[in-house]
């Protein structure tokens, strides 16, 4: 059986530009003097991180790169999905421009440390599913890179999408990124609105009935809301979102594993169905039988889940946005 990795698929069916750009857009940096100041951070695993001055060449994992984008950080590097394979942009890295980072690796357990040390790095930056393990570094390689540079890692689960947003901004601001910055600013509005729109739908629906999945050919993933910070977020709103009693043990947490034969252990009007590139796709899904009878797939019930979505005002305002459009138009009699 292909395992899900923690808010997903990184193993399912399972980054040379020498970018040098400083890390802070100019237009949101800190003033030039704050950069020579000592700088310390204790980050989510309760490392100390002290340097002499504050880092200016940071590379960060895809999500962790997008977020740090939003807030105005420009790393010099990128590793983890960023690279679709007809050359555009993933939408995992966000806004960042990948022809302006380096790439140090695209796919699951794909870093190059060679290339990596090339880069000169003051700081890497991981976003940790699982306590202590920075997402995308590759456990064999895990101690020549903490050799390289300091590392740092931002908890994800087990907290609220707020509070990972925050600590994004939080670190963007040590870095040197200006949190008054008109883009911070007004993506925080757009970020309220967007939750308060959400909240007034589930009020108007409440009724709708939700359930949130991801797949591989031998099995079906039914999220368990308490570990993936966004759903979590949506319920708090009020939406309805199914939920298994606990996850499957085998996997962590965050999902419990459904053989096709029980796909239909959930009753649902909508089905949000995971949208990274190496998720299974709902016509691969069509073709188990199983799956085509559920009432919200013949409904025509079926939408994306930004699964991926980088910890920003930004990404998950745009995200429950696109939730809200789409929840608007389905009908929430489908199942009793």
């Amino acid at each position: 059986m292909v395992t899900v990795q923690r808010r997903g698929l990184t193993a399912l069916a399972a980054a040379v530009l020498l970018g040098i750009a400083a890390c802070g857009a100019p237009e949101t940096a800190a003033p030039a003097a704050d950069a020579q100041e000592p700088w310390t951070w204790t980050d989510d695993r309760g490392k100390e991180i002290s340097l002499p001055a504050r880092p200016e060449r940071v590379v960060a994992q895809s999500a962790s790169a997008a977020a740090l984008w939003d807030f105005g950080v420009r790393p010099v590097g990128v590793f983890g999905p960023h690279r679709l394979k007809d050359g555009g942009r993933d939408p995992e890295v966000g806004e960042v421009d990948i022809d302006q980072v380096e790439p140090i690796g695209n796919v699951w357990g794909e870093f190059n440390v060679e290339k990596y040390i090339s880069l000169k790095p003051d700081l890497l930056v991981a976003g940790m599913y699982l306590k202590d393990t920075l997402w995308y570094v590759p456990e064999e390689s895990a101690a020549a890179i903490e050799e390289v540079a300091p590392t740092l890692g931002v908890q994800l689960g087990g907290k609220k999408l707020t509070e990972i947003i925050e600590r994004y901004a939080s670190l963007a601001e040590a870095l040197g990124a200006d949190p008054a910055a008109a883009p911070v600013t007004e993506a925080k509005a757009r970020f309220e609105t967007a939750s308060e729109r959400l909240r007034d739908l589930a009020k108007a629906k409440p009724g709708l009935k939700v359930m949130v999945v991801t797949a591989t050919p031998e099995s079906l993933y039914v999220a368990y809301v308490p570990d993936h910070p966004d759903l979590a977020h949506y319920a708090a709103l009020g939406l309805d979102i199914v939920s298994p009693a606990a996850p499957t043990e085998s996997e962590g947490g965050f999902w419990e594993v459904l053989s096709w034969e029980n796909a239909d252990k959930y009753d649902a009007d909508v089905i949000l169905v995971d949208a990274r590139a190496q998720s299974m796709k709902t016509e691969e899904m069509a073709e188990k039988p199983t799956w085509s009878d559920l009432p919200a797939v013949k409904a025509g019930q079926v939408y994306p889940w930004r699964a991926a979505e980088r910890y920003s005002y930004l990404g998950y305002a745009k995200v429950m946005e696109e939730v809200k459009t789409n929840l608007e138009a389905a009908k929430d009699d489908v199942v009793d």
